[in-house]
């Protein structure tokens, strides 16, 4: 075997096992998503007493067909400045909401203020 061979040989099996090792990450990360059965509007309202409790400014809000996008600035209570410009997505899948793009600080109040 010549080692132009060997070496596209080698090349195709890495790109083998890389895409085999990936399959099983993203479904794991999207099996861990949480679905919540309750209207966009309570996840509205329970994201932005979350976001004003943890000492963030709510920028605006996007509305689109499917998702509604929710940017904030600050940081945490205690420390001084804006911070930059973040933002979490609150998207409805088959009618339910599932929240994209948030902290993991922040989505265990805002699981918690749904949950009530």
């Amino acid at each position: 075997m010549s080692p132009r061979r060997r070496l596209l040989a080698v090349l195709v099996t890495l790109l083998a096992l890389g895409t085999m090792a990936a399959a099983p990450a993203q479904a794991q990360a999207s099996a861990t998503a949480k679905h919540y059965a309750v209207s966009v509007e309570r996840a509205m309202d329970v994201t932005r007493t979350v976001l004003q409790h943890h000492g963030f400014e709510l920028v605006r809000v996007v509305r689109s067909e499917d998702a509604q996008v929710i940017y904030y600035r600050g940081s945490p209570i205690g420390e001084d400045g804006k911070g930059p410009i973040e933002r979490i997505v609150i998207r409805t899948v088959e009618r339910r909401v599932v929240f994209e793009d948030t902290p993991s600080a922040l989505m265990a109040d805002i699981d918690r203020g749904l949950t009530l």
